[in-house]
């Protein structure tokens, strides 16, 4: 009984498992089906909406390109639109230019025509003039050349007279219109520089307080003073002259430096050979760096930079020089500022004016021994230092030994003469300036016709006495011209010369 209610238990709780296990299956069977279905819709909804993004994204992509499309077609269309315009312009270009050509082959056949009638018209002259020459000569009893000689010789002297005439009219016009403004220029110029006037020679005075002194610079048996002039080169001249000893020699930097070494050796008292060689040689150091300091002194003063040290010390040097009596550093000077107020004037370049005014006579106390002018040799000197060409020609051309090549040249040498020509600015040699004055008279005398001659106003004027028959009034203004084109050309003279051409007639007769 027990094992037939065990087995119906067993059997019992297999059945349920069994059904438990049919029904777990059905349920799991239906919710997989429910699961299938629901991946299935959203499946399909995923589908549509994938279609519907890809129609979306086509739709676009469709419009984009129809709109590029669109954009090219209207530049294809403007392009083609400049085309036909560009042809149409050309096209109407090309007709242009057809018409032109057709109007010039016209004219050219207009033009050949007149040019053989015109060649037809000049044969028939020139026959006809042939036939009037001919004809001319027959009533005449010339040839054509005769006449021609003839007509010549009696229109040279009408010509020359004219000609004079004309060249008259044109000086005066020409001084009536330029001198004035030059001679305001020069004036202006001259007003606005101040000088200083130093004469300078081959001497120099050394004064002392008494004679007593002479005897110690004498020193014993004259040891001293030769150890002085072997010391300085200078020639030292001890006479009777009271308070005073005499330096003489050609280089006013060597006298200088006796100068101020006596000076030195008397305020110091001690004077002796190897004293004087040591104060001797201290002076010119500081003679030396005194050049220098002038030099760069000068140069600031002008506002001219830039100089070479070399140009520098030839510049310093200048004041221990004299030309004709006149100090030359104030000579270069005056014509430094005369050259820079000139070229200002005339619109030119002020500062290279300046530049080239203070160094024209810088070949005058060039150490170096030199056959050369001093112009040349100072235009060499300027250009070891490299200054520029303007500048190097303006100084070798103030004397005219080479060509002017700019405007500053002729500049520089007007204002040379303007510093050197004025009243008290230079003095010359007696000799020099007496051999000027015959020059001067000799040159007019060589002409014919010329009686006398006399310069006179300090050989600023040269008048010319020529014979009445023998020189006629024409005669004269030319011989004028000649004589001062020779005087510019032989000789060499400060300022200007006028020359003066007299011609008289005299009638003489004696009551007896």
């Amino acid at each position: 009984m027990y094992s037939t209610l065990i087995i119906t238990a067993v059997i019992t709780f297999f059945a349920g498992a069994a059904l438990a296990f049919v029904i777990q299956k059905i349920f799991l069977k239906a919710k997989t089906n429910a699961i299938l279905a629901d991946a299935e819709k959203a499946a399909e909804a995923n589908s549509k909406e994938r279609l519907l993004q890809a129609k979306e994204k086509f739709l676009q992509m469709k419009s984009e390109n129809e709109k590029i499309i669109n954009e090219r077609n209207n530049k294809v269309a403007q392009a083609e639109n400049r085309i036909k315009q560009k042809e149409a312009s050309l096209q109407s270009k090309y007709d242009e230019i057809q018409h032109k050509q057709q109007e010039l082959a016209s004219q050219k056949e207009i033009l050949t025509n007149q040019i053989q009638i015109n060649q037809r018209k000049a044969e028939d002259l020139e026959k006809i003039h042939r036939q009037q020459v001919e004809q001319l000569e027959t009533i005449s009893g010339l040839s054509a050349n005769d006449a021609k000689e003839q007509l010549i010789d009696s229109l040279k002297a009408e010509a020359k007279t004219e000609a004079m005439s004309l060249i008259n009219e044109i000086m005066d016009e020409a001084k009536m219109t330029a001198n004035k403004e030059a001679k305001k220029i020069v004036i202006q110029t001259i007003q606005r520089t101040a000088t200083e006037h130093v004469a300078e020679n081959s001497v120099s005075v050394f004064n002392i307080e008494s004679d007593e002194v002479k005897g110690r610079i004498i020193g014993r048996e004259g040891r001293n003073i030769r150890a002085l002039e072997a010391a300085t080169g200078i020639e030292i001249i001890v006479d009777d002259t009271p308070d005073a000893i005499i330096l003489s020699g050609f280089d006013p930097v060597r006298r200088e430096i006796a100068r101020l070494s006596l000076h030195q050796l008397v305020t110091d008292g001690r004077i002796h050979p190897a004293r004087i060689e040591e104060v001797v040689e201290k002076t010119r150091r500081q003679v030396e760096e005194e050049i220098i300091e002038t030099g760069k002194r000068v140069a600031i003063d002008l506002g001219i930079h830039g100089l070479h040290p070399d140009l520098i010390r030839h510049i310093g040097r200048m004041k221990y020089r004299s030309s004709y009596g006149q100090n030359l550093l104030q000579h270069s000077k005056e014509t430094a500022k005369l050259c820079g107020i000139m070229a200002a004037e005339l619109g030119l370049n002020s500062k290279a004016a300046k530049r080239a005014g203070l160094l024209h006579d810088i070949g005058k106390v060039i150490e170096e021994d030199d056959e050369k002018p001093h112009a040349l040799s100072g235009m060499d000197l300027a250009e070891k230092c490299k200054e520029r060409p303007e500048i190097c020609n303006a100084i070798g051309a103030h004397h005219e030994e080479i060509e002017m090549e700019s405007l500053i040249a002729p500049i520089v040498q007007i204002c040379d003469a303007i510093s050197g020509a004025r009243p008290g600015a230079r003095r010359e040699i007696v000799e020099s300036y007496i051999k000027r004055l015959k020059d001067l008279e000799n040159i007019a005398l060589s002409y014919p016709g010329v009686l006398k001659t006399y310069a006179i106003q300090a050989g600023r004027e040269l008048r010319v006495i020529v014979g009445a028959e023998k020189v006629s009034d024409s005669d004269a203004e030319i011989l004028s011209m000649n004589i001062a084109k020779r005087i510019q050309e032989e000789m060499t003279y400060p300022g200007q010369i006028k020359i003066t051409v007299i011609r008289e007639t005299r009638a003489i007769n004696y009551a007896k």
